[in-house]
């Protein structure tokens, strides 16, 4: 009999304590790091020698200026969009930011990002990487709904776990809660 309590106790105590410990354990996520290059800096063109003559007179002329190549995946690399505690819904500016982004993506059919949800840090590990999925997923639905595909846009959490500043205040906590992309 008292075998029987013992073995009851034990299942009773024990199976929940195991599940419980196995599924609260910590989800680490690893990404490759992405290294960008900079441009080759033009080569001169080179001139064949010429025979001396005459110099012809400047009337005016000037090189045009010639603009600066855009590098929108690195503009889009260091433009987060911000979320309200708590919230995942995108405002105004964050709608104004996807919508370049997605401008971006359809004239670059190749290009493909990934959607980076991140939190500050209140809040449980789980509860912070669920709210950073969820603001992952509304910048990805909201590409889609301006025309890129979804097989073009990745999402991941990370939660709390890299935050862009340190601190225990609202600006602190208002910087850290974002959406990031990193172009592939």
């Amino acid at each position: 009999m008292k075998r029987s309590v013992w073995l009851a106790m034990v299942l009773l105590v024990g199976v929940p304590f195991v599940l419980l410990t196995v599924s609260c354990t910590k989800n680490v996520v690893q990404t490759e790091s992405v290294t960008m290059t900079e441009p080759e800096a033009p080569t001169e063109p080179v001139v064949a020698p010429q025979e001396e003559s005459e110099p012809l007179p400047v009337l005016g002329y000037s090189e045009p200026e010639v603009p600066e190549p855009s590098r929108p995946e690195i503009e889009f690399s260091d433009e987060n969009i911000h979320f309200a505690f708590d919230s995942y819904n995108l405002s105004e500016p964050a709608q104004q930011v996807l919508s370049r982004l997605a401008e971006y993506l359809r004239t670059n059919p190749d290009i493909t990002v990934t959607i980076e949800g991140h939190c500050d840090d209140r809040g449980t590990d789980d509860y912070n990487l669920a709210l950073g999925e969820r603001r992952a997923e509304s910048a990805r639905v909201f590409l889609g709904n301006l025309g890129v595909g979804n097989q073009r846009l990745n999402t991941i959490s990370y939660g709390e776990e890299r935050p862009v500043v340190t601190g225990q205040n609202e600006s602190a906590w208002a910087r850290n809660r974002r959406a990031q992309f990193v172009i592939n």
